[in-house]
């Protein structure tokens, strides 16, 4: 069995590092019944890992004809701002390259594991691969997960089938470690975590066995409760305000950057209607209601990433300002001019 780590610019060393060392202990305590190599979607190079830009050099690429396990650790980086080396920014970068589609076409090979460390999991959400899966990545980035359309389980380890997911830095470790136990066995996996001088911690999430009873707790942010739209208003929600009709150009300041967005806003038969632009892609509005002076919808967007937001938005004369905010996300700022009033 072969386990291909991956690497790409701005990697983590944790995250593929301590994975890698746990699966060169199994090799060795299974006399060679797995092998490891660090590969690259671009094939061999010298990778620069994140931060410090520590140089590693993967031996090939990708190769999705070995059956085996696929680890992508997450990102090393600034965890505040905007800027091009925050982490957010780097996974990014790494997400639109060749990696997502070949991730891609891991994920639909039965033959294959693909595993995640920390923002890694992040990395194949951001390019729509783990939509209606469940997975953990990195307690910052829980929200981000569950925005992208995956369903964020909060266990140090969450395992789905052929996608096996881990948490914070550390918990490559633990990835690994269940892996070995998976694919070889107890025997081997005890050994490799005596050599370590360490124990998997936690119990391995996995959608079986019984639903436990939680009570959810029904308080949330005020901001939240702002974009909340409850039934009850949505029969008066759906007045028309031609106040917000026409043609806009918007931008939307978003921790990876100014996204540049048309928006066309129009009313038929008392409701609203709206379509945004962004390049070659066209989204229609999701359930958009007026209120308060307020517009409100939802809507799938892929760039700068795959998330479902949430739109609210007002107008005065000429100019729009509001904020579009996926889960418990802080909220991004929009701003934006009317360019053509609705014909």
């Amino acid at each position: 069995m072969l386990v291909q780590i991956v690497l790409f610019d701005g990697f983590d060393l944790l995250d593929a590092l301590a994975p890698y060392e746990v699966f060169c202990a199994a090799e060795m305590y299974s006399g060679g019944a797995i092998r490891v190599e660090l590969v690259t979607a671009e094939g061999a190079r010298s990778v620069s890992s994140g931060l410090n830009g520590l140089q590693i050099t993967a031996s090939g690429g990708i190769d999705l004809e070995r059956a085996g396990i696929i680890l992508v650790p997450g990102a090393s980086g600034e965890v505040s701002g905007d800027g091009p080396n925050s982490v957010p920014a780097i996974l990014s970068r790494a997400s639109e390259t060749k990696l997502t589609p070949l991730m891609g076409e891991a994920l639909g090979k039965p033959e294959l594991t693909v595993a995640t460390v920390c923002g890694g999991s992040l990395l194949l959400a951001m390019g729509g691969l783990l939509d209606g899966r469940h997975a953990v990545t990195n307690h910052l980035g829980m929200d981000v997960l569950g925005a992208t359309g995956a369903i964020p389980v909060r266990a140090r380890v969450v395992d789905d089938g052929n996608l096996v997911t881990g948490g914070g830095v550390t918990s490559g470790l633990d990835v690994a470690l269940y892996l070995v136990e998976r694919e070889l066995g107890p025997r081997i996996a005890s050994e490799v975590e005596k050599l370590f001088e360490y124990e998997r911690g936690g119990t391995v999430w996995q959608q079986r066995g019984m639903i436990p009873i939680i009570e959810k707790s029904s308080s949330g942010s005020a901001e939240e409760t702002l974009l909340q739209v409850r039934p009850d208003e949505l029969a008066e929600a759906r007045a028309t305000d031609i106040v917000f009709e026409g043609a806009w150009h918007v931008v939307i300041t978003t921790p990876i950057g100014k996204q540049h967005v048309a928006l066309n806003i129009s009313s038929e038969n008392g409701h609203v209607r709206g379509i945004a632009v962004q390049g070659d892609e066209v989204v229609e509005f999701v359930d958009p209601v007026i209120q308060n002076n307020r517009l409100i919808w939802s809507q799938r967007v892929t760039k700068p990433m795959r998330l479902n937001l949430k739109f609210e938005v007002t107008v005065h004369g000429n100019e729009m300002t509001g904020i579009a905010k996926a889960g418990m996300l802080p909220a991004s700022k929009l701003i934006g001019e009317r360019v053509a009033n609705q014909a």
